[in-house]
């Protein structure tokens, strides 16, 4: 499946230091992150999204890789991967002035677990 994601690149924060030519090829590996790996999205507070894994260490590993990625280009993020009780989740924290990201990530997982 072949998504066009220049559209979707407005919300990408002016602190982002991912060069621009690599930040559609980013949102693709958020995306099928969210297709392939998310199979529930909580929304606990204002600043924080908590995205449910398939439990497995394949989608941990993706899943911790691609945070830290994202935290070297928009260190305003914290991502803590929670492993307990037989389930993964990765919960993202932004700072208030940074909700925008956080609302549109909300958002491409949540299309992503609907489909």
């Amino acid at each position: 499946m072949t998504q066009n994601v220049a559209l979707d690149l407005g919300w990408a924060p002016s602190a982002c230091t991912l060069p621009t030519a690599e930040q559609p090829l980013r949102v693709a590996e958020f995306d099928a992150l969210f297709a392939e790996a998310v199979q529930g999205v909580a929304r606990p507070e204002h600043t924080r999204l908590r995205l449910e894994l398939v439990f497995g260490p394949d989608n941990a590993a993706r899943a911790a890789e691609l945070a830290a990625r994202e935290n070297g280009c928009c260190s305003f993020f914290t991502f803590t991967l929670a492993i307990a009780d037989g389930s993964l989740a990765l919960e993202v924290t932004v700072p208030a002035e940074h909700v925008d990201v956080l609302d549109a990530l909300e958002g491409r997982a949540g299309a992503a677990v609907s489909r």
